[in-house]
């Protein structure tokens, strides 16, 4: 995957993004919070697709497109920290 990042004056970051299998999309970070996901055709620069996402919107779609759910990088991130605490106090 590729992806760039560009700043749209007054707008937010607009994330350039192309997959192994080479689709195109988008992602504009809006300064509200808000996210405008573009989804392109093969041979046209104008998106063919537009889903806008409030904030919780993006954050619920981001949970399932993660490799691993939240709770599990929580468990895997609390276990390390007891570790480290254990090393301290040996």
């Amino acid at each position: 995957m590729h992806i760039d990042r560009t700043t749209v004056p007054g707008s937010g970051t607009l994330h350039h993004i192309v997959t192994r299998g080479g689709i195109r999309l988008a992602v504009l970070v809006g300064r509200d919070g808000d996210r405008q996901v573009f989804v392109y055709d093969d041979a046209k620069d104008e998106p063919a697709t537009e889903v806008l996402l409030a904030p919780d919107e993006a954050d619920g779609l981001a949970e399932i497109l993660h490799s691993r759910p939240i709770a599990d990088r929580v468990r895997t991130l609390e276990r390390r920290v007891d570790a480290l605490i254990g090393e301290r106090g040996s």
